[in-house]
């Protein structure tokens, strides 16, 4: 298929990276704000957490890593019911946002609960002392403490995120992976397979300097 390199960029990059972007920003803020909660609950209800939960823990364990083991691919296949009944179709940007928030939730709750345990338990012990709730060392103490920490694991599933999104490209859900395959690799493409190659190169670089530069901000 011989087609001019500027249609190719203004009518089919562009609108992928775009569409690319979309499904990063509302994968991630959904599975920051679902993964920070079960995060939560992990660290609180675990033998050495605040409020020691032994089977909440154990059923929370379970899904987490039953999720996590799943290939994404296969991930997407195995909830297309779940797709439709949410977004009404499996195939598209839409449809792409809810295997990545299925990926992304207990991805970005193993980071939390981490970030949370690394907190010094000293700080702990003296809230505690001073008499401040469940609650209060947790918003008050713990999570601000560990913001620093959190900020660079979201950075890190961000990227995660985007290079997945590379994967569901390849199952029909558009952005720069499907672009990169369908009108790069597939038709022998290299200008557009390696430039999309770059873009994402790029995109990385410029996640990974934002979240520097918030890190930097609460240290």
């Amino acid at each position: 298929m011989n087609r001019d390199p500027m249609e190719l960029i203004s009518k089919i990059v562009i609108p992928a990276f775009w569409d690319t972007l979309y499904m990063v920003a509302i994968a991630t803020i959904v599975s920051a704000v679902i993964g920070f909660f079960i995060g939560i609950i992990l660290y609180v209800t675990d033998k050495d957490g605040l409020r020691p939960n032994v089977s909440l823990y154990k059923v929370l364990d379970i899904v987490v890593n039953t999720i996590r083991s799943f290939p994404f691919i296969i991930l997407v296949v195995s909830i297309i019911p779940i797709t439709r009944a949410i977004v009404g179709t499996s195939i598209g940007k839409n449809a792409a946002i809810v295997p990545l928030v299925f990926a992304g939730s207990p991805f970005i709750s193993r980071l939390i609960e981490g970030s949370l345990k690394d907190v010094d338990k000293g700080l702990v012990e003296a809230a505690k002392s001073f008499g401040l709730s469940d609650t209060q060392i947790i918003f008050k103490v713990m999570i601000k403490e560990a913001v620093p920490t959190i900020i660079n694991n979201i950075t890190f599933a961000t990227v995660a995120i985007l290079g997945t999104t590379a994967m569901a490209g390849t199952v029909g859900a558009g952005g720069l992976g499907a672009t990169a395959i369908t009108y790069g690799y597939q038709n022998f493409n290299d200008t557009i397979m390696y430039g999309i190659v770059v873009i994402l190169i790029i995109l990385v670089q410029l996640i990974q300097l934002v979240g520097r530069k918030i890190y930097r901000k609460k240290i």
